[in-house]
């Protein structure tokens, strides 16, 4: 093996956000198909969350790479267009539609790997979930709320599923069937992948699993740039010996180069075509499900910004908010924002904003008040509203044009 460069650890961060698609300007013209579908290439990964107190998550990292766009022309990529399928990758996620042959070796595990209720309605009514593909197959796509299943007597709703979503997830977790789109309230709709997957993915040649796992790594080198082996593992969340084989093959192939990062304590691997940016110009709010921010100790090794999700915090006991965003400016994470779009009223409310330490104050709340009001152009609100909270809001508050 060749002997390990050593990166600056500036360097790494720019490689990083390069990889991830940062070093790029933002298109001056309308976006389109061409340049969602390049995106969607490079990340390889857009993950899906069901939350929507500001946006469903998949749409945010173009908006943070692009700028404003239409999101029925992502919406086409996942539908009509059949450039992107839905499967578990690093969670439930669109993906390229290449990848399904290197994803097969999962759906396949899965019939001894699903969870909770699909396992139990597997082995407890399989002659009811055969019914219900023989249903998709004869009579064509099918939602799990229009089936007559009562819900469990159970708190939650995310994964209190009834009998006959667990059997479509079951069924779409194994790969016997996938996802047609969703409706406008983000609800799954199940079809045959011969209905819905292009014809030449579906005749693909399934690959052994070595094989399959080493295009997932080398996928998420390439939207990496330089990745420490669990970098690399959690983009598709693949296991550690899986993983670390793949990484070695590679490496052996000549396709991740080892390289030292100052800063990191641990090894680390560069793809070989990964860029080295002189410079990032970048201006971004970032979504808690982005893949540049979704590994936090990535984000905290290269940043020096430690980000934890508090959406299931009591809200008395959250430190900077339900839904919070780190502001990218340059290569650095600057401030974050706890975001929500007031629809009925028509507002961006800025419920928190938080100045990360050592970041030009004047600097930041200028760029990001632009940017919070290109966001709400793009989401079709017409104000921009910050509430009294954080130490960034009096100022951000009069650069948005009212009062502290």
């Amino acid at each position: 093996m060749i002997a390990a460069e050593r990166l600056p650890a500036a360097l790494a961060r720019r490689i990083a956000l390069g990889a991830q698609g940062f070093a790029d300007p933002r298109p001056s013209g309308p976006v389109g198909t061409r340049q969602l579908r390049g995106l969607a290439e490079r990340l390889a990964v857009l993950q899906i969350d069901s939350v929507n107190v500001l946006s469903r998550s998949h749409y945010l990292p173009a908006f943070s790479r692009l700028g404003p766009y239409p999101r029925a022309a992502l919406d086409a990529l996942s539908g009509q267009r059949h450039a992107l399928f839905e499967y578990w990758a690093h969670e439930a996620s669109f993906l390229p539609v290449r990848l399904h042959p290197h994803l097969r070796w999962r759906m396949a595990a899965a019939q001894q790997e699903a969870w909770g209720s699909m396992t139990r309605v597997h082995r407890e009514r399989p002659e009811y979930v055969a019914s219900l593909l023989a249903r998709v197959r004869d009579g064509g796509p099918l939602r799990a709320s229009e089936l007559q299943e009562e819900r469990p007597n159970r708190p939650g709703r995310m994964w209190n599923w009834h009998a006959g979503k667990a059997a479509l997830e079951y069924l779409f977790f194994t790969g016997q069937l996938t996802a047609a789109r969703r409706t406008p309230g983000f609800e799954r709709v199940y079809d045959l992948p011969e209905r819905v997957l292009p014809a030449d993915v579906l005749a693909a040649p399934t690959p052994d699993r070595p094989d399959a796992v080493r295009e997932l790594v080398r996928t998420a080198a390439r939207a990496l740039g330089v990745a420490t082996e669990t970098d690399l593992r959690d983009y598709f969340r693949l296991t550690p010996g899986d993983a670390r084989t793949a990484i070695a093959e590679l490496a052996d192939a000549g396709e991740l180069l080892p390289v030292e990062v100052v800063g990191w304590g641990r090894p680390a691997w560069l793809h070989p075509e990964a860029r080295r940016p002189r410079w990032i110009r970048a201006r971004a709010l970032v979504s808690p499900f982005d893949s540049l921010v979704w590994e936090r100790p990535r984000i905290e090794r290269i940043f020096g910004f430690r980000y934890r999700l508090e959406i299931y915090t009591p809200a008395v006991k959250r430190v900077h908010g339900y839904y919070v965003l780190p502001f990218l400016l340059g290569d650095r994470l600057v401030a974050r924002v706890d975001l929500k779009a007031d629809r009925k009223a028509g507002v961006l409310r800025v419920q928190a904003a938080h100045l990360e330490e050592g970041a030009d104050r004047a600097e930041v709340v200028v760029e990001l008040a632009e940017e919070l009001r290109l966001m709400a152009g793009w989401m079709e609100l017409s104000d921009v509203a910050v509430a009294e909270r954080g130490d960034l809001w009096p100022d951000l508050s009069r650069a948005l044009g009212g009062s502290p």
